[in-house]
């Protein structure tokens, strides 16, 4: 006697069959709330474009526990096969020997073409090696820039400054109005990372860590970034700067209520604050020195990349390659660019962007992709320094110190260089 079996129950089987036929892999990151989501919108957009590969997005909390974790899970021989990991983190898992295969290596063998020069140049050289091959696939990318409260401008009378100089200029006349003039996010990211960057000024020995690792020194004392801390200090006491610690939206908060002028952010805050902000804003570029030859070269980016990790079978692999493919088609990245804020990051998605008439509605989300498409300088592309989240934390206690009065600018910046180099000797061992 035969059952009868319902058309729901075929499809049924039908869909488990497919889905378990289907190549899986894993892709572990450290986003959360809408970025999160995007994440696991952008996998599902993938997963429906094709049958032969399915991906599974999992948070591992912040950049820095995402980092952690997948380390540890390739030594444990459990590694997922996509590993987000943020800027700061990009000398650690290149450096580990074997734990990656380059993203470039791992596209071009599963057949695709690969162009370096179709990414935007700001983008293209921060997680690629000396020879500029790409060994992570930028993701996430943004660009450190000035927001500008419209109404407090407006109320000062004042232009938003290009330079450092012409804000010396509108300062005073932002205080009188009842602003705060000045506040940032990073120090690290935004202040001395793309202080160098933007000023055209070596950061690090050896090509700025990305040569070799071996005898690799820090240049924070530069003449150039202690002027620029003295100047910060100088703002402060003169009621120019207000400085909330190491807490991005300690320092964040009081530009979204209308109670600071300007602040140095990310563009990647562009879509939550939005939301947020209690009043009109506009951007511009992240200002630099005037008095400096050379400067107002491009910066480069923050956020993070996807990295493949090795130890995996040849399907898997491809899966991978085919979702690079994916993650990188012009669409996907201006769906991408449009859900975030982040950059598009390759220049057929910033033209689709602006086909589409969206900085039209939105020009503030023009701003960083334009930043990072400025002419580069010798020293605007980034660095390549290990234990560089360490060195981070180094740079945010002594420049919490020189803002409470504990420390002067030449005395924390010879603290950071120091402890900086014995960190990049030490890894210099552990990558040797």
């Amino acid at each position: 006697m035969f059952k009868t079996i319902s058309l729901t129950a075929i499809a049924l089987a039908f869909s488990t069959t497919t889905s378990l036929a289907a190549t899986n892999i894993t892709w572990w990151h450290g986003m959360a709330g809408r970025n999160g989501e995007v994440i696991n919108e952008v996998a599902q957009k993938f997963n429906a474009s094709q049958s032969a590969c399915a991906l599974t997005p999992v948070s591992k909390g912040t950049y820095e526990e995402a980092l952690a974790s997948g380390v540890a899970a390739f030594r444990a021989g459990e590694q997922p096969n996509i590993l987000q990991v943020f800027d700061a983190g990009a000398a650690t898992i290149i450096n580990a020997k074997g734990a990656v295969i380059p993203a470039e290596d791992l596209i071009t063998k599963a057949g695709y073409s690969f162009d370096r020069n179709a990414f935007i140049d700001g983008v293209r050289y921060f997680y690629a090696d000396a020879d500029g091959k790409f060994v992570g696939m930028p993701f996430n990318s943004s660009a450190p820039i000035m927001y500008i409260n419209d109404e407090a401008l407006k109320k000062a009378g004042v232009e938003a400054p290009k330079t450092w100089e012409e804000f010396e200029t509108i300062a005073p006349k932002l205080k009188e109005a009842g602003f705060i003039p000045l506040v940032q996010s990073q120090l690290t990211w935004q202040f001395t990372e793309n202080f160098f960057s933007r000023n055209n000024i070596q950061f690090a020995t050896n090509n700025n860590g990305y040569d070799s690792v071996v005898d690799t020194k820090l240049k924070v004392t530069d003449p150039n970034l202690e002027m620029m801390f003295d100047k910060l200090k100088a703002w402060k006491d003169q009621g120019y700067f207000a400085f909330y610690g190491a807490g991005w939206n300690d320092n964040q908060k009081v530009f979204e209520e209308g109670k600071a002028a300007l602040w140095i952010g990310s563009s990647g805050s562009f879509g939550g604050l939005q939301k947020t902000a209690t009043m009109p804003f506009s951007a511009t570029f992240l200002p630099y020195w005037g008095s400096i030859k050379g400067a107002g070269t491009n910066s480069f980016i923050g956020g993070a990349a996807l990295f493949a990790m090795s130890g995996k079978s040849d399907e898997e692999n491809k899966c991978v390659a085919d979702f690079f493919e994916f993650l990188t088609s012009p669409e996907i990245q201006y769906f991408y660019h449009k859900s975030t804020g982040y950059v598009a990051i390759t220049k057929a998605a910033y033209e689709l962007a602006q086909k589409d008439g969206h900085y039209k509605e939105k020009p503030v989300a023009e701003v960083g992709i334009k930043q990072l498409l400025l002419p580069a300088g010798e020293w605007s592309k980034g660095y390549r320094l290990g234990f560089y989240p360490q060195i981070r934390e180094i740079m945010e206690r002594e420049y919490g110190r020189i803002f409470s009065g504990e420390a002067t600018v030449k005395d924390a910046l010879e603290t950071i260089e120091t402890e900086g180099n014995e960190l990049l000797a030490r890894f210099a061992k552990t990558a040797g």
